[in-house]
């Protein structure tokens, strides 16, 4: 797990590299290759995972020598994938000797084969192509500045604001406040973009011509499996995938909450461990109802793992606050990348990797705004419209929206309205811009991903997935775990359990009320229920210590300050 920095035709140092000396403390290089009048830069910083040795040295050849590579990320088959080279004398056994040589031999379109978290950049040496690549989920960050004259990317915004110096974006600061994140490609500043997940851009450096292609395949719905085959089926992809990401030659941790998904990780990673695995743990003082503590130490005393856990107070809450914005540098809107920063510090004292379990909520329907899209198929539109007027009255956010959404026939403005954070009216008399990017980006995924062919709860999964998950949740982990120099892996993603996962008629992902329907069933043979059903505590819940009250006016206080301090205001909203 590494940092990425490279240019065509700006030059930067070791001081600039060093912006995102976290995210490798372990080792750093940097080369220039010239070609013609114009030159391309490559820049790296290592946390050594695998193979630690000086072999896994970047920026790295192909044997051949008619490719270099800097690579952010582990590639949890490829071992598989060397299989499949032959004539090839390896100098050691780092996957990113591996890809780059895959790639060597196979061409950029075998980065489909890659099962794992990554961006890189790839510079073909013979016919002057230069290829940025991001994994099908977006778990690795990569961000590029372009103008007429330079081209600069990167693993975070920081060596790009030292480079380049952008402005703000008002386009994208008003897509920002709809969805409370800037989904990719956009970012908050202008000339800067994400590259999208899942997708490759290839750059031609004698015509300056970029190009952008997905290697993202639509999975179709197999409405023929039976329940049982499919719960034995996942059962052993979830094993293999938990088993594949183990891949470490350092010792790997389990971030733990109190919840199935993190307690499922968890069981397998104990069960092929030699010896009690490192689980860790944050909570909350003065009884707060969002405390986990005391559940996840419940799960690992039945895993028997050897448990670390601490808790924060409101001041340690509101200390690290302004740190957590520049860590982030990206305004999202969410209060859970606090206690995530104490997590990750604590984590850091003991392990260089851990298992998360995240990203079960998208592809197995976890969230309460599917069931409505459900509901949505199930009545006729004019329902809905007729009750519209009711919402004023509602204060729960969610339901207000839902009501907003459901008579809305057309699906991506159906999904825009249950997304959005402000309406267009609130979005202009705060900042005199409005947007319908957020639409585009919808549909971008929407079409890619062939939601036409699915029924409406299907497809807002499989867009969720792409957009909304890569560009807030997984933004901010990698963010924070790097910003410990710690690789956080995501196994719930690995590729063929989520092939599989989106195969399923939604029928077997939401039953009724119960969203993750076949994920618990498949824990109910490991489990026991209390973990598997247990309420889930949000941070979002705070009702007895007065942080709530304490976030308020701090949000009051932020409003009257310039627009720039967007990044506080939207870390804090709900």
């Amino acid at each position: 797990m590494c940092g990425i920095l490279g240019s065509i035709n700006q030059p930067f140092d070791e001081n600039t590299l060093n912006l995102i000396s976290h995210r490798g403390p372990d080792d750093s290089g940097m080369v220039q290759i010239d070609y013609g009048d114009n030159s391309i830069y490559l820049g790296h910083r290592r946390l050594a995972i695998q193979y630690i040795s000086a072999a896994g040295h970047q920026p790295m050849y192909s044997a051949c020598r008619k490719f270099i590579m800097v690579f952010n990320g582990e590639i949890y088959n490829h071992y598989e994938l060397r299989d499949k080279l032959t004539g090839i004398k390896f100098k050691g056994h780092s996957d990113t000797e591996t890809i780059v040589n895959y790639i060597a031999h196979f061409g950029i379109d075998a980065v489909k084969d890659f099962n794992g978290i990554f961006a890189f950049a790839l510079f073909d040496i013979e016919n002057n192509q230069l290829y940025l690549a991001r994994d099908r989920f977006g778990v690795k960050p990569l961000y590029f500045f372009k103008d007429t004259d330079r081209f600069i990317f990167s693993s975070e915004i920081r060596p790009l604001q030292a480079l380049a110096e952008p402005h703000i974006n008002v386009d994208n600061l008003a897509l920002l406040l709809k969805l409370r994140f800037n989904p990719s490609p956009t970012a908050l500043y202008e000339a800067i973009y994400k590259l999208l997940p899942g997708h490759v851009l290839s750059i031609d450096l004698a015509t300056r011509c970029h190009t952008l292609f997905s290697f993202i395949k639509p999975v179709a719905i197999n409405n023929d499996i039976s329940f049982a085959d499919a719960l034995e089926t996942y059962e052993k992809l979830f094993e293999q995938a938990i088993k594949r990401q183990l891949l470490a030659d350092v010792e790997v941790g389990v971030l733990l909450s109190g919840g199935i998904d993190s307690a499922l990780v968890a069981y397998y990673a104990q069960k092929y461990s030699d010896k009690p695995i490192k689980t860790f743990t944050i909570g909350f003082n003065d009884h707060d109802d969002s405390d986990e503590t005391l559940a996840a130490q419940e799960t690992a005393d039945l895993l028997g793992t050897e448990h670390y856990s601490i808790k924060i107070s409101d001041d340690e809450f509101e200390h690290i606050f302004s740190e957590c914005i520049n860590i982030v540098e990206e305004p999202l809107g969410t209060t859970s990348i606090i206690p995530m920063y104490y997590l990750n510090q604590l984590a850091a004292k003991h392990v260089k990797v851990v298992l998360t379990g995240q990203g079960a909520d998208e592809p197995l329907g976890g969230y309460k705004r599917y069931q409505g899209e459900i509901i949505h198929e199930k009545f006729p539109a004019f329902i809905f419209k007729h009750l519209k007027p009711l919402s004023k009255f509602i204060k729960n956010e969610q339901q207000y929206r839902a009501l907003n959404a459901l008579g809305e026939k057309d699906i991506i403005k159906r999904f825009d309205l249950i997304y959005a954070l402000f309406k267009n009216e609130e979005i202009h008399a705060l900042i005199g811009r409005i947007t319908d990017k957020n639409q585009h980006c919808i549909k971008y995924f929407y079409d890619l991903l062939e939601g036409n062919k699915k029924k409406g709860v299907e497809a807002m999964m499989a867009n969720d997935l792409r957009m909304n998950l890569p560009d807030d949740l997984l933004l901010y982990t990698d963010k924070i775990s790097m910003h410990f120099s710690i690789e956080a892996r995501v196994p719930i993603l690995d590729n063929d359990l989520i092939d599989f996962i989106e195969s399923l008629p939604y029928r077997y992902r939401i039953n009724g009320k119960e969203g993750k329907y076949i994920h618990k069933k498949f824990a109910e043979k490991i489990l026991p229920n209390q973990i598997i059903y247990r309420m889930k505590k949000a941070f979002s819940r705070q009702q007895k210590n007065g942080l709530r009250a304490k976030k308020a006016l701090l949000i009051k206080n932020y409003y009257l300050m310039p627009i720039l301090n967007l990044h506080t205001i939207l870390i804090l909203m709900q």
